[in-house]
Parts: structure tokens; C-alpha cells; sequence
């Protein structure tokens, strides 16, 4: 009997791996590109210039009830290229304003966009942001708790954003009066970019978005690079897919131990059984967590 039992047990797992594929091992199946970029893209509140460019606008999303409402600036991801806009993020947007929390969605000029690369893609996402000034009165949103939400190349966006106010005065990516940011929730966010700079894959895009290689334009990483911004000086949250192959998790983590040094207050928050894009499925169960952090930095730049 006890032999049956065994020989029925193994026959149980074959049929199960049969009816998997035959792929007893594999690992867990995540979401590609092509399928994040196929989640549905509801339509936002109001879409709003502002710039001259047709790139150059945002799309807005309010909470219900009476405000003043917080404020997610959103950045979309796409290794900084023109081939990919801010509709496959749309749905994590509208996720969070469901949450309470008002969103910004921010297109900007991209490699391959006429103006876009360095300097364009970085002023363009400051002017972005500060034009929230333009639209808070009318919208009812609180500029005391402003924060930015970015994914992948716009993880890198959403940090460099926060830092950017330590730029030197004077230096166009600064800008004159940068609006302050509260805080930074980096969805398998960029945060070093001379560490992810390779010659394959999104990492080859690096040199494309500041006109050279790293060591070929050290002052351009210098102002860029949200690793040599240090110390932010706002609270930062980190979440990282455990089965991410596109930005390591080494970047996140060298990124914590660089920024705890400075002072920095920096928590990592990984996602398991999650890849790179179940980050920005409001589907997911990665939300839950995406959700939480933004609401919880959100509450922190509140009591800051």
C-alpha cells in the first residue's frame, strides 16, 4: 500500500506538470512589455498642456469628495525611448485616485522625440511638475503633499525630481523655483545610472538620454543621476519585483546602503512573484503594495 501511495503521489506531480506544459521547474511566468502595454487605459479627468510641444501635457485625475486633495506625480516608464507614452500607466493612475490620492500623469519628450534626450526629457518633467502651481487653485490640490510615483526610467525621473532643487542655482534642469516634493515611491526605478549604463538591453539607452557615455559626460551624471543627488532629504520607498530581469535589484539596494550613509530615509519593498511590469497593474496583487507606499509617503511629506 505504502508503495501505491508513493507511485501515486509521483503521478499525481507528472500529470500536474503535463497539464503546466510539461515545465516541472520553470519558473513562474511574469508580465512582458507587450502586456503591460495591452492593459486597458482608462481616460483621465482632464488632459492639460504644459508646454508649446504636443509631448508637453498631463493627464489629470481627482478623487472624490471635497479636496484639498494629495497630489502623485506619475512618470512613466519605457527606457526614456519615444516608442513608449504614458497610456500603459494610465490604469495605475486611475487605480490611485480611486485611493484618495490625485494624480499626475506627465508625458515629456523621450529619445527619439525632436527636443528630447538631455536636456529636454529632464526639463521637461520639472516644468511638469511645477506647473501644478498653474492648476492647484482650481482643482483643489494640496501643494504641501505633493509626491512623485515613477516606474522603471520614470523611477529614475520620479527621485531625480525630489533632488533636483540641490542643483546649482542657475542650472537649467534646476529651474528657478522647483516645486517641493515630499516625498518619491521608485516602482523598479533607475536610481544610478552610470551603474545600469551597459551596451544591450534598456541599459544601452543610458548614453542616448545624456548624449554620451557615462565617462565621456561626467558632469551630465553628476546632474542626472539621483545616486549622486545624495542626500535627497525626503522620504523614499523602493518597490522592486522579486522575478525582475530588466532592472536588477542590486540597483535598488547599492542605491539604500549609498542613501542611508547620507541620512537619507529609504525602504525597500519587494514584490514576490512579481517581474517588472506587475508594478503597474492595478490588477495585481503588486497594487497592494504600490498603493500603500504612496499613500504612507504621501502621509509622511503631511507631518514633514
Amino acid at each position: 500500500m505504502e508503495r501505491f501511495l508513493a507511485y501515486l503521489g509521483v503521478m499525481v506531480a507528472v500529470l500536474a506538470s503535463i497539464s503546466c506544459g510539461g515545465r516541472m521547474n520553470e519558473k513562474p511566468a511574469v508580465m512582458s512589455a507587450a502586456d503591460a502595454l495591452a492593459l486597458p487605459q482608462p481616460a483621465a479627468d482632464e488632459v492639460i498642456s504644459y508646454g508649446d510641444d504636443a509631448l508637453q501635457k498631463g493627464e489629470l485625475r481627482l478623487p472624490t469628495g471635497n479636496g484639498p486633495h494629495p497630489v502623485a506625480v506619475v512618470i512613466h516608464g519605457g527606457c526614456w525611448l519615444a516608442e513608449y507614452d504614458l497610456g500603459h500607466i494610465s490604469g495605475l493612475a486611475d487605480a490611485l485616485a480611486e485611493s484618495g490620492v490625485a494624480t499626475w500623469s506627465i508625458e515629456y519628450r523621450r529619445v527619439g522625440d525632436d527636443g528630447g534626450g538631455w536636456p529636454g526629457t529632464f526639463t521637461d518633467v520639472a516644468a511638469a511638475t511645477d506647473f501644478l502651481r498653474e492648476i492647484a487653485a482650481d482643482r483643489d490640490l494640496d501643494l504641501d503633499r505633493v509626491v512623485t510615483v515613477g516606474h522603471s526610467a520614470g523611477g529614475h525621473l520620479a527621485l531625480w525630481l525630489a533632488g533636483r532643487r540641490l542643483l546649482d542655482l542657475g542650472d537649467s534642469l534646476r529651474g528657478e523655483e522647483p516645486l517641493r516634493i515630499g516625498g518619491v515611491v521608485s516602482l523598479a526605478g533607475i536610481p544610478d545610472l552610470a551603474g545600469y549604463a551597459s551596451t544591450t538591453g534598456c541599459g544601452a539607452a543610458v548614453s542616448q538620454l545624456l548624449g554620451g557615455e557615462p565617462t565621456e559626460v561626467p558632469d551630465r551624471v553628476g546632474r542626472a543621476s539621483p545616486i549622486e543627488l545624495l542626500p535627497l532629504g525626503v522620504p523614499q520607498i523602493l518597490v522592486i519585483g522579486e522575478l525582475d530581469t530588466i532592472v536588477p535589484a542590486g540597483q535598488a539596494h547599492s542605491y539604500q546602503r549609498a542613501a542611508r550613509r547620507m541620512g537619507d530615509t529609504v525602504e525597500i519593498r519587494e514584490v514576490g512573484g512579481a517581474g517588472h511590469f506587475e508594478l503597474v497593474d492595478p490588477g495585481q496583487a503588486a497594487f497592494d503594495v504600490v498603493r500603500d507606499a504612496v499613500i504612507e509617503v504621501v502621509s509622511a511629506s503631511n507631518e514633514s
